[in-house]
This record gives structure tokens, sequence and C-alpha cells, in this order.
């Protein structure tokens, strides 16, 4: 009968070559490094989604505007304050569309600004 009170030495091996596969400092490091770049992915792509929110709305109101201010020009009433909230109203887009572009571009730049825990930078 085998003694139970040691542990068969291809099983401590095991266990050994286990823990230097996945607990060595340099495999806890890039796992970590692996683990903030999605961190980081993940907040970008949530920044680019409130850009393309902001937008959408941007470009509703801006709509709502222009049909407000179309309605009074039409109607005849006070068409010079009309004309303006018109005129306002068109370049909302365009600036939100810069706005959007210039989000989504710091984005890009702090993601590929980060390492991504491949060992490669």
């Amino acid at each position: 009968m085998s003694d139970i009170s040691t542990v068969n030495p291809q099983i401590v091996d095991a266990i050994n070559v286990g823990r230097q596969a996945t607990l060595t400092p340099d495999v806890i490091q890039l796992s970590g490094a692996g683990k903030a770049y999605q961190s980081v992915a993940q907040s970008t792509a949530m920044s680019i989604q409130d850009a393309t929110d902001y937008l959408r709305n941007i470009n509703t109101i801006a709509t709502t505007a222009i049909g407000v201010a179309m309605a009074q020009i039409l109607a005849n009433e006070n068409v010079e304050n009309a004309t303006t909230i018109l005129t306002q109203a068109q370049t909302l887009p365009t600036t939100a569309a810069d706005y959007y572009a210039t989000i989504g571009t710091n984005a890009a730049n702090v993601l590929n600004g980060f390492p991504s825990g491949s060992g490669n930078g």
C-alpha cells in the first residue's frame, strides 16, 4: 500500500508547470496590460457612441428649428428673426459633425497610444 502523506512527483511537477505558465510576473503584467487595453478600448468606443448620440440630437434640434423658422417665413411672421434662426440652425449639423470627428480622432489616438499587452507595445 502506498503512503498517502506523500504527493506523486508528477502531480507536483504539473502544478509547478501550471504556476509558471500563469503566475510569473511577466505573464501577470502582460495579462494586466491586455485587460487595461480592453478597458480603454471600451471607454473610447463609449465616447464615440456618446458623440454619435450628440450628433443625432443636434440634427433633430436643427431640423426642428429649420421647420419652425420656415413656418414663420411662410406665414410672413417675424421673417428677419426666422431667417437668422434658419441660418444658424443650418450650421449646427456641420459644427456637430466637426465635433464628432474630433472625438473620433482623439479616441483613436488614445487607443492607438495605449499599450495593448501583446508584448509588442
